[in-house]
Formats: structure tokens, sequence, C-alpha cells
């Protein structure tokens, strides 16, 4: 086989493939052995029929397609490892010429990963938000402790904003009251925003026993998205009360035995997250000025795939189990179809060059995952996807996502390289060492590759 590679642009090129006929030899036998348990000759037994009388039967043509069939993947991927490509996709191949018992030869066009150079981004310098925790942070960590620990007793007067609300609910669609729409004892917090549009308007003044009309449009149910008659009857109406913010409150809910102690607790986990958000912050913007210094060509056909797929993951995915549509959707953001056509493409290409960059700093930093940074990732991801450690690691085997997990971790490691070398400052003008912040820093720079790349998974999926 000979086989000659021309360069169509900076991301695809064409394959020439020139095979002699006497390579196709095992193909040919297994084209002859195959259609032999395919058909029935009088005379013959079944799988004995001889290659002549098949060629005169069926015609040489139909053992020669089965044949070429066979044998293009091998001879692609042959012409591929010899031209040392990084093909992405499906190659569009074209026979140019099949001659019986002397050649085949064929062409194949297919996108391919662009060379790329990394710069020295040993300059690159981020501003990141400090870490400030203020008195008027804790009180508010621990008002919402506080919240959590209410305690509510039924009062004889009109509902007022904070109150909790017994109703019974009832929702018309054009006089019909739905099937889906009727609800008894339903507990509510005034002014929380949780059910519909105006029932808060609604129940504020309504005493145990009072009744209301509003209209609202539904958010879920067989009339989502409907304007709908919604009556409210308040069966009960309850005043939440607090706890005191003492030395009981620490203990009750809490392991320390002071509000002192408490507040100080409140204070490191405060410290604690915001901390992580900084880490998260120097990742996502170090990552964004490399992504600035190197040029990357991007295949127009992965990245058709990866809008397509970005938007169908939206669409039947996160939308679906909103009760929305896109059309609803856009609506709620202000956002017009070309706008989000635009944020979409441009969310895209972003992913993909994030894939190609930091995938090629793996290589030239020579970096490797082991199994206990792969194991830790996969626990990780189990917990953000609400699956257990075995349940995630049983799914990801079974769809066959290893590799993209390992290649997630390993562009991690690359990022880590890359915030090395970088000059973090935080708004104060102090000099930010992420070494310090260890633990949040290594997830944090996975997470930032996740955020941008994850999504960009065609090329993970069609990458040959």
């Amino acid at each position: 086989m000979k086989s000659a590679v021309e360069t169509l642009n900076p991301t695809r090129v064409r394959l020439t493939v020139e095979v002699p006929f006497e390579e196709l030899k095992d193909s040919l036998d297994a084209a002859y052995k195959k259609i032999n348990q395919q058909v029935t000759v009088k005379g013959f037994r079944k799988g004995k029929v001889p290659a002549r009388v098949i060629d005169q039967r069926f015609g040489r043509g139909a053992v020669l397609e089965e044949a070429v069939n066979d044998a293009l993947p091998k001879f692609y991927t042959d012409a591929v490892n010899e031209a040392e490509l990084s093909v992405l996709g499906q190659p569009e191949v074209d026979i140019t010429e099949l001659k019986d018992g002397e050649t085949l030869n064929f062409t194949a066009e297919v996108d391919i990963r662009p060379a790329i150079e990394i710069p020295d981004f040993s300059g690159i310098e981020v501003e990141v938000d400090a870490v400030e925790v203020t008195d008027e942070d804790v009180d508010k960590a621990v008002e919402e402790l506080r919240e959590r620990f209410a305690s509510t007793a039924p009062v004889e007067r009109a509902a007022e904003d904070g109150d909790v609300v017994t109703i019974d609910l009832q929702a018309e669609v054009e006089g019909e009251v739905l099937e889906d729409g009727v609800a008894d004892g339903v507990s509510y917090t005034i002014g929380s925003g949780e059910l519909l549009e105006g029932i808060d308007d609604a129940v504020k003044g309504l005493e145990a026993g009072g009744e209301a009309t509003f209209t609202s449009e539904l958010k879920g149910g067989s009339a989502a998205g409907k304007e709908a008659q919604v009556t409210v009857k308040v069966t009960q109406v309850a005043k939440r009360e607090l706890p005191e913010l003492d030395d009981e409150f620490a203990q009750l809910a809490s392991e320390f035995d002071t509000i002192g102690e408490l507040r100080e607790d409140s204070r490191k986990r405060l410290e604690n997250m915001k901390q992580y958000d900084q880490a998260t912050q120097a990742q996502e913007r170090v990552l964004e000025k490399l992504l600035d210094l190197v040029e990357v060509p991007v295949p127009e056909k992965l990245l058709e795939d990866e809008v397509n797929t970005r938007k169908h993951n939206l669409q039947h995915h996160q939308l679906g189990q909103m009760g929305l549509d896109l059309a609803k959707y856009l609506e709620i953001q202000g956002k017009s179809e070309e706008e989000f056509e635009a944020e979409t493409k441009e969310a895209a290409v972003k992913g993909i060059k994030t894939q190609f960059v930091l995938d090629e700093l793996v290589k030239q930093e020579k970096l490797n995952v082991n199994q206990e940074e792969l194991t830790e990732h996969l626990m990780r991801r189990a917990a953000s996807s609400g699956m257990s450690p075995d349940q995630f690691a049983q799914a990801v085997v079974e769809g066959g996502q290893v590799p993209l997990l390992v290649g997630e971790v390993a562009r991690g490691k690359a990022l880590a390289v890359v915030v090395e070398k970088a000059t973090v400052k935080d708004t104060n003008g102090e000099v930010v060492d992420l070494d310090d912040e260890e633990d949040e820093t290594e997830s944090a720079e996975t997470e930032a590759v996740e955020a941008e790349a994850t999504e960009a998974s065609a090329e993970e999926k069609t990458e040959g």
C-alpha cells in the first residue's frame, strides 16, 4: 500500500491511497465466505459453493464490493497511522479506481487536530477577588442557620409577609378545572416565591377560611405556560418563630457550646468558600489569557457538531426538566434567537479551543494520569451527578467514557502547569499563593476545564 497526504487547510487533509490487488486477498476470501453463508445454490451444500459459481451466479462485482467495504477501514487506518495524523470524526471516502486483479485506489478527506504552537506563558497575570469575610457576612450565615431551625405556631389573624399558610389550590384554564390543577394542604411561606406568581398578594390579608382568586401563568403540569384562574383557600395561618441567638441555639444547631464558637466556625467556612471561589476564578482567568495567546483554527464540521450537541442538551435535557421550551427560555433570558445562536457558537469555539490547547500542553509537558488521580476525579463527578461512586463508575465503564475522564484530569493538570507560572493578584494588589489553597485549587482546576470543555464532546466521541 502507498499513501500520500495533501493539506487542504489547517484542519483538513486528503489522503490518497493505492492498494495492490494482492493485498485484498484476505478481504476477498472473507467476502466469498460471507456470501457462501447467505446464499443457497442447488447442487451444493450451504457454505460449500465454489468461488467461480458465486461469480457466475451473483456476479464478481458483488464480491468485490463486499471485499472493498471490508478492507477500506483497515487501509484507511494504516494510512492515517503512517502519516501520524490525529484525525477527528469520520472520513469522506471516494473510490477513484477499482480494477479487478490490479489495484484499488481511493481518497479520504478528514478533519484533523490543527498543529498548535504553545508560546511562553510565564508572563500571564490575572486579578481575582480578595478573600474578605465581614461581620455582616457572618451575621447573614448565622441568620440563615437560624431560619432553618424556625418553628411555627398557628395564629388567629390575617396572613402577613413571612407567615406560613396552609392552602388549598384549584386551577382552571378556559373554565375547565385541570386534573393536575388541584392540591390540598399545601404549606407555603408568604414571600418565598416558591409557588405561582401573584399568590402572595392573593393570600396576604386572608384569615383561616378566607378565599381569593387570581390569574397566573402555570409553571408546570399539563397546561404549563398557559394563563389560569387560580382559586386559593387558606385553611391555617401560622407565625414563624425564630430561636434566640444564644448558647442554647449553638448547642441545638451545631457541635459547639457557645454562640461565639458557632460564629467563628461560620467565619472559617465562609473563608474556605471564598478561597475556593477565588481559586476557581484564578483558573478561569488564567485559561482565558492562555487561549488569547494561542492561535487555534477550529474544524468547521467539529464546530457544527458541537453547536448542535449543546443546543440538543439544552432543549432536551435542561429545559425539559424545567418544563420550558426554547422560545420560553429565550423570553425569560431576554435574548433573541440570533443572540442565542451567536452565544452558543462562541461557547462551542471556546470549548474546542480549550481541549486542543490543553491536550497539546499534556503532550508537551508529558503529563500522565495515575489511578489515584482518576479515582479522586471520579468521586467528585459522582457526587455532582447525585450517583454513588460505584454507580457512576459502572456507568462510565459501560458508556466507554473512561478516556473522557482521563482527558479531563490530564487537562486539569496541564492548566495547573500554566497557573503555577502565572502571577495572580487580588483586588487589594496582594499576590495570591494558590499553593496555600491546594485542595481548593486542585478541584477548581479540573472544574474550570470542565466548564469550558466538557460540553465540547463531539471531538471526544468522534476522534479516530
